[in-house]
């Protein structure tokens, strides 16, 4: 009988290790999502000093002291929270700055995400994947939803549609503060911007906010743009962008052609060549598959690819080499990559 070697019953044990945090990998994220719904995050941060469990308890009315001590020490292990000492017997719980993004009214808030991607409609298409992959049963999320797609399924559910659009709301918000902060560059020069995909206008509302001399142009769909809110600076403009796209001194994409096949993105894209001058272009804010193994969000590109396996039917995030080709098939030869402290990258296309 072959004996193993102290390397291998070592690797044997990691492996096993890694499998129980795999079975159990959605605890996190359910934790997350019960820390939000119990308000823990906004009670921590709208006190003055750390807080007991007792003081918890009470804040909080809770019916089950012991079950919430058992959550925070969970969600302590894993940074959620700290705690910090004030005796040898007694400690209190503070925020960390993660918790800080759990918080609902935070500037960087990510709750809409969390209860987005936690929600039953959006968990259940993953328990579908194998069955699309062997050809035997719908897209994802049709087969976990009567045959219906995500888009047809928010158009039915308004609550759903709520929550997924401040979900996407989230998404660009967070984004939009990466570009500004760490690439100002892009947005100099130009006295006009036409957002295509641009929801409620959230990007360009702080687009404008930041660069007070750019007139924005939020063009959606017209049942989107009719109920967007009036953002100073901004117009809302309705349309399709496979058939048009109003003309500014730059296009910006943000999370769009993630949504599309190559051949429909390439269709976009020469509408977008159509609407800029010739010293304009076309700024691109999403993700680079493998872009770069040193970056803090590799992995998160990866796991979005997988996202948009599980709920969408065109979508997928590419490689630099299928961006390559979906920018030289659309007429754009000369173009940049910048990289920002967020999931995607900044491309800049020019005509």
């Amino acid at each position: 009988m072959k004996t193993n070697s102290k390397e291998e019953e070592e690797e044997e044990v990691a492996a096993k290790e890694q499998v129980w945090k795999y079975i159990f990998g959605f605890t996190p994220l359910a934790l997350l999502k019960c820390a939000i719904e119990l308000r823990i995050p906004d009670i921590l941060e709208n006190r003055e000093t750390p807080m007991t469990l007792a003081e918890l308890v009470t804040e909080l009315g809770c019916a089950q002291p012991s079950s919430l001590y058992r959550i925070m020490r969970f969600l302590i292990h894993f940074k959620i929270f700290q705690e910090k000492s004030i005796s040898e017997t007694s400690v209190r719980y503070v925020q960390t700055p993660l918790s800080r993004l759990l918080t609902r009214n935070g500037k960087h808030s990510m709750v809409d995400l969390v209860l987005l991607e936690s929600s039953q409609v959006m968990l259940a298409p993953w328990h579908k994947i194998s069955g699309w992959v062997l050809g035997n049963s719908k897209l994802p999320f049709e087969a976990a939803h009567n045959n219906i797609d995500l888009w047809g399924f928010c158009a039915a559910n308004p609550e759903h549609s709520k929550l997924f659009d401040s979900g996407m709301a989230c998404d660009a918000r967070v984004a939009v503060a990466a570009v500004i902060k760490d690439c100002p560059e892009v947005f100099e020069g130009l006295t006009t911007l036409v957002d295509v995909g641009g929801g409620d206008g959230t990007v360009l509302r702080s687009i404008v906010e930041a660069f007070m001399w750019i007139k924005g142009i939020n063009y959606d769909l017209p049942h989107v743009v009719s109920v967007a809110p009036l953002i100073t600076g901004v117009e809302h403009v309705g349309g399709d962008m496979f058939d048009h796209v109003p003309k500014a001194d730059a296009v910006y994409l943000m999370k769009v052609l993630h949504d599309w096949t190559d051949e429909q993105c390439i269709n976009i894209l020469r509408k977008c060549r159509e609407a800029i001058p010739k010293d304009g272009k076309v700024i691109i804010v999403d993700a680079i598959v493998g872009r770069n193994e040193d970056h803090e969000f590799k992995e998160v590109g990866l796991l979005l690819d997988m996202v948009m396996l599980a709920h969408t039917s065109d979508g997928k995030e590419r490689t630099l080499d299928e961006w390559a080709y979906v920018l030289h098939e659309s007429g754009f030869i000369r173009y940049t990559i910048k990289h920002i402290r967020a999931y995607q990258s900044v491309i800049e296309l020019y005509p």
